[in-house]
C-alpha cells in the first residue's frame, strides 16, 4: 500500500500525459483501429488506464534508485509491446500502425519512460526537503 501511494502521483502524471499523447496520435493517425465508429474512449482510453498506470507503479516499485535497472525493464516491455503485441493485435484485427513503424512505435512509448522516471525523482527530491518522506 506504500508503494502505492509513492508512486501514484508519478504514475498519474504519466497516465494523463500519455493520454494527451494518445490524443496527438490519434489526430495524426499513427495507428488505426479497425471497429467503427471510431471512439478514443473505446479505442486507445483503456491502454491508457489499463495497463500504463499499473505498469508505471510496478516499474518503479521494483527498479526507483536503479536508473539503469528503470531503463532496462522498460525497454524490454516496450519492446515486447511495440514488436511482440501490435503485430499480434493486428493479426486479430484490432489495431494497426498506420503511419509509424514498429521501431518509430517504440521510441513513441519508450520515451516516456524517462519522463516518468524524472517526475518520480522531482516528487522524491520534493518530499524529502518538505519533511514527509522520511528516508
Amino acid at each position: 500500500m506504500r508503494s502505492i501511494k509513492r508512486y501514484s502521483l508519478a504514475s498519474g502524471f504519466i497516465a494523463i500525459f500519455e493520454i494527451i499523447n494518445h490524443l496527438y496520435g490519434h489526430k495524426r493517425k499513427w495507428w488505426k483501429f479497425y471497429d467503427k465508429p471510431q471512439s478514443f474512449i473505446r479505442d486507445e482510453h483503456p491502454f491508457d488506464i489499463g495497463p500504463y498506470m499499473p505498469m508505471s507503479m510496478w516499474f518503479l516499485k521494483f527498479s526507483y534508485g536503479n536508473f539503469k535497472k528503470f531503463v532496462l525493464i522498460n525497454a524490454i516491455a516496450n519492446g515486447v509491446f511495440a514488436f511482440g503485441v501490435i503485430p499480434i493485435l493486428k493479426v486479430f484485427k484490432i489495431v494497426r500502425l498506420n503511419r509509424l513503424n514498429y521501431f518509430q512505435f517504440f521510441i513513441y512509448i519508450h520515451y516516456k519512460a524517462y519522463i516518468l522516471y524524472g517526475v518520480q525523482y522531482i516528487f522524491e527530491k520534493f518530499k524529502v526537503q518538505n519533511g514527509v518522506l522520511d528516508k
